[in-house]
């Protein structure tokens, strides 16, 4: 059982082991879905909110956190969704509502266009949007022997610290706990395989016109000073999504769940319930 008091467990999927942490009762779903180089301890400081009035099933995607790292799984969003949607299977849902960051958005849009039909509402925190497709020379380069090594030293030339830093609008909030929990993805070496994988597979971000197919509810909560996934993003998506809405947060960075989790967590109970 984690801090949270959510049980765990892990759920064979599509033969890869998915690491899913879980609070499962008679009340609504919301299934968590993390960002990139992250885990389901983004969540940590709004489960404890969300477990009175909901259901809960977090989960570490491929690559990540303390599932499996397949270097033969093709690491697209297509298929991150495709898994999810098998996982809720799994636990016996048919439907969901899906609170996801930044990366995490585009896997949960993905859901939605994918299988409308399970899912209830979106709420996506600082998602990631409109990123094309990895370029062929990064393609081409990612198969070659020392790209590992590469990639290793361009993610670790700066310490886990400086990284947060560039999340944070408040940078008191950067203590110890953070800085190591962060940086244990950064540890393994089966993180810097699948990255390298999912560079290669990536197969860009939902085009305008299929955001305009995604009929599902769905609201946009942004910080305004985020540095990683501007809040223009955000003013773009909301335009394109035919039923979204865009919240914004002042004096507030990209990882919205550790600087804002009290205003977070009541702008989900009033899209959902």
């Amino acid at each position: 059982m984690t801090f949270n008091g959510l049980n765990q467990t892990y759920v064979k999927v599509d033969n890869i082991n998915l690491y899913c942490e879980y609070d499962l009762n008679d009340k609504p779903l919301l299934l968590l879905i993390h960002g990139f180089a992250s885990s389901t301890y983004t969540f940590r400081r709004i489960i404890p909110l969300l477990q009175k009035h909901y259901s809960i099933l977090a989960v570490d995607l491929p690559g990540f956190g303390k599932s499996e790292k397949p270097i033969t799984y093709i690491y697209s969003f297509q298929n991150y969704a495709g898994l999810l949607l098998e996982c809720l299977r799994k636990f016996g849902f048919s439907s969901t509502s899906i609170v996801a960051h930044s990366m995490g958005g585009q896997i949960a849009l993905n859901m939605a266009l994918i299988a409308p039909e399970k899912i209830n509402k979106l709420i996506l925190l600082c998602s990631s949007g409109y990123l094309k497709p990895a370029r062929k020379p990064l393609i081409y380069c990612s198969y070659l022997p020392f790209f590992e090594k590469f990639v290793h030293y361009y993610v670790r030339r700066k310490d886990v610290k400086h990284h947060l830093s560039n999340v944070f609008f408040d940078q008191t909030l950067i203590n110890d706990e953070l800085i190591q929990e962060f940086g244990k993805p950064l540890a393994e070496k089966g993180f810097y395989q699948a990255l390298i994988r999912l560079l290669r597979h990536r197969e860009g971000d939902l085009l305008p016109q299929q955001l305009k197919e995604i009929k599902v509810p769905t609201l946009l909560i942004w910080g305004e000073e985020d540095r990683v996934v501007p809040v223009e993003v955000g003013k773009r998506l909301v335009r394109d999504l035919p039923d979204a809405q865009l919240i914004t947060v002042e004096k507030t960075g990209h990882l919205i769940t550790e600087e804002r989790p009290d205003l977070v967590f009541q702008n989900i109970l009033m899209h959902t319930i």
